[in-house]
């Protein structure tokens, strides 16, 4: 009865919690959406000194390393075994396949094109939170949420030329896992720290994305140079641990049909990223689109 007690106060906690106890949770979400909005230009920088199976698996391992020193260093004890299914589908999710398969598209595609996965995902964790976790969002909130997809899709598509690629099936794919991901961390993060869900789901990984990155070094080898070394750096600490340690927290914070919804502005901040560091273009719809998503995100945090 204790164990089941403490699992559902933190739950209730998230639904009544007060303005500013909101106001916290949703700028720790957008924090971890501008943490994400990096994750594709660096992912270009990082191909030019990796392949892509050896950007994955080493940038698993060196945030499990982080995340397992930081669990050691605090003596966290381990999960309980009714959490590690949860886990498993966020390391699966989130740890291993959302960068691997977004990876792989990154090399035939632009970041722009991309980004359409980041467009749809916030509609998609809606719809997993709904399913898995029974929350129901007004009508009002589906509504805008799946403006503002639109908004973002059509943005998206314009700037790449509206052309479907190969890499297109790897992003479609992506995003199936990386809302069941963030759908079942979400509803972990309710019942213990955040920064513990990502940490333990990275180091679950580690017996698979250690010998991952010795047969991957070995067939595709690093040649290191400046971009190359941020990009790896900035995907595994930045994206995969420290993002996802607010991001989660977040989510628990503001309910996670809310949070998704922050990730519509997500995109757009990816094109601006690519336009600085990447030299891209975009063309001058850009500002349209961010004022009707802004907008959307305001009525889906209303609702």
């Amino acid at each position: 009865m204790r164990t089941q007690s403490s699992a559902t106060v933190p739950s209730s906690i998230a639904v009544t919690a007060p303005r500013e106890h909101r106001g916290l949770g949703t700028g720790l979400a957008a924090l971890g959406v501008a943490s994400f909005s990096l994750t594709f230009p660096a992912t270009a920088w990082g191909l030019e000194s990796f392949g892509p199976w050896s950007l994955v698996a080493v940038r698993s391992v060196l945030a499990a390393l982080v995340a397992g020193g930081c669990l050691l260093a605090l003596r966290v004890p381990l999960p309980d075994r009714r959490h590690l299914p949860g886990l498993a589908v966020v390391a699966a999710g989130v740890v291993l396949g959302f960068p691997m398969l977004t990876t792989l598209a990154l090399e035939t595609s632009t970041t722009a094109h991309a980004a359409v996965v980041v467009g749809l995902l916030p509609l998609t964790t809606a719809v997993f939170s709904a399913l898995r976790t029974g929350s129901r969002p007004s009508r009002r909130f589906w509504l805008a949420a799946l403006a503002g997809a639109a908004a973002v899709v059509a943005f998206t598509l314009t700037q790449s030329g509206g052309a479907l690629t190969v890499a297109d099936g790897y992003l479609f794919a992506a995003l199936l896992v990386c809302a069941a991901g963030y759908t079942e961390g979400g509803r972990l993060a309710r019942v213990m720290p955040g920064w513990q869900v990502i940490g333990w789901a990275l180091v679950l990984c580690l017996p698979l994305s250690v010998p991952a990155a010795a047969v991957a070094l070995t067939h595709q080898p690093a040649h290191l140079t400046w971009h190359g070394a941020a990009g790896v750096l900035w995907v595994a600490l930045g994206s995969q641990f420290l993002g996802l340690v607010v991001w989660y927290r977040g989510m628990a914070a503001i309910g996670i049909p809310r949070a998704s919804q922050l990730q519509l502005a997500q995109p757009l901040l990816t094109l601006v990223w690519s336009a600085l560091l990447l030299g891209e273009h975009f063309t001058a719809a850009a500002p349209v689109t961010a004022v009707a998503v802004l907008v959307c995100i305001a009525v889906t945090q209303r609702s």
